[in-house]
């Protein structure tokens, strides 16, 4: 299958030859061929000068916050325990953290190979990065009010009681010294658990906020070299009567 372009104002129409011994359909044909075009694979130095070093700096941001995000995620997963959760049941802090480090090396080889359809693809990517960052948002916001403990101490009770509004599990039995004073020690340790715990999602809210600046910020960037890279084209192949030179009317007007 052959690919032509042709180029009007305003304009740009692609000329594509089937091949009919291809078990691809159609459609697929022509992905194929815009991906293997010359026009949308060649590298441009025109994308690499309006870019600059903005990608490589936002792909590093991007791969960091990612890694954070499946680190302390991790963590989140892990004092879950095995009762039921949300982070537990979705494991979302390490898929969307993996999403990130995508983001981020796209983001770094599209500077190193600045082709319009690699510059457009990870536009695309950061544009579908800015509902997985909210969605990140939303997901930590619900779970840091369901951080429970309750299979420390063997405090049940609190946990069940509640929960349902009843008085499961409580007895009437009088405790030791010793034991009551085990039992503050741990709920005292509970405590200050269940703050880092919460301290980690608030770091993980900042993080996902970030992350959803970022992704703008990167599809900005390649919105702009785009439209930039579209202007110097037209600019090109603009009218051709525009760029005569002036000494040449002044020579050819006989009153001259």
């Amino acid at each position: 299958m052959s690919v032509t372009v042709t180029k009007a104002e305003g304009v740009t129409v692609f000329t594509m030859t089937s091949d009919p011994q291809s078990l691809l359909p159609p459609l697929c044909q022509i992905l194929k061929n815009l991906c293997y075009s010359p026009v949308c694979c060649s590298l441009s130095p025109h994308l690499r000068r309006v870019q600059r070093n903005a990608q490589s700096v936002l792909g590093a941001l991007h791969i960091m916050v990612g890694l954070l995000n499946v680190g302390l995620g991790l963590i989140l997963l892990y004092a879950a325990g095995g009762y039921w959760s949300l982070i537990r049941e979705t494991m979302f802090p390490v898929w969307i953290g993996a999403l990130m480090i995508l983001f981020g090396i796209v983001s770094i080889l599209t500077e190193k190979f600045p082709s319009p359809c690699l510059v457009a693809v990870n536009v695309i990517l950061n544009l579908a990065g800015v509902a997985f960052s909210i969605t990140a948002i939303v997901l930590y916001s619900i779970n840091i009010a369901n951080i429970h403990l309750w299979w420390m101490c063997g405090n049940y009770a609190d946990y069940y009681g509640g929960h349902y509004g009843g008085s499961y599990g409580q007895t009437t039995t009088t405790e030791s010294p010793g034991k009551k004073y085990l039992m503050e020690q741990c709920l005292e340790s509970k405590e200050l658990v269940m703050t880092l715990l919460r301290c980690i999602n608030a770091v993980l809210i900042v993080l996902s906020a970030l992350e959803l600046s970022l992704v703008i910020s990167s599809a900005v960037v390649g919105i702009k070299a785009l439209r930039s890279r579209q202007r110097g084209e037209e600019e090109k192949t603009g009218d051709p009567e525009l760029y005569k030179p002036l000494v040449e009317e002044f020579c050819s007007d006989p009153e001259a």
